[in-house]
């Protein structure tokens, strides 16, 4: 499993994959993945469902509750728990 090797295997592709969604595949990961992605549906399908999910994450519109109530709902949860 050479550094140099174009052809890569499924597993490798995926990696290289995960690493361009996160902009830490190399020049060369990325142009080996875009290869076996020529020939491979197995690993079109997985980096689209990965591209989607990206986008669905930089653009989710996700609201958190603060500390306070945060923990108001766990003492009530506790207390419901407790029975009392």
């Amino acid at each position: 499993m050479g550094k140099n090797k174009i052809f890569v295997e499924c597993h490798e592709a995926n990696h290289f994959c995960d690493k361009a969604q996160y902009n830490e595949a190399s020049f060369w990961e990325k142009v080996r993945l875009n290869i076996h992605l020529i020939y491979c549906r197995a690993c079109r399908k997985y980096t689209a469902r990965n591209i989607k999910l990206t986008k669905l994450t930089k653009n989710s519109k996700v609201q958190t509750i603060s500390a306070n109530d945060k923990e108001a709902m766990k003492e009530r949860l506790q207390r419901e728990l407790s029975g009392k």
